[in-house]
């Protein structure tokens, strides 16, 4: 009795399946993974989150420059 083996998580699969369908399922992923992805953002620091934004405004700003940069060289 002890351990199931891949034959028995096959049919479950299939059972489940056929129960509520694939649609029915994909979107109850998605809704995990979404709750998943808030759970993480929420228990972000205020520290985390700082360096985070600065970091993206730092990418912001490079991008800026080299963007004048390039249109001054064309000149």
């Amino acid at each position: 009795m002890g351990t199931f083996s891949i034959w028995h998580w096959l049919i479950v699969l299939v059972v489940v399946i056929l129960v509520f369908g694939t649609k029915k399922l994909s979107s109850l992923g998605s809704d995990l993974g979404k709750a998943v992805k808030g759970f993480k953002e929420g228990i972000k620091t205020p520290d985390e989150d700082a360096q985070e934004k600065k970091e993206i405004e730092g990418e912001v700003i490079k991008t800026k420059q080299d963007d004048n940069t390039s249109e001054k060289t064309k000149s």
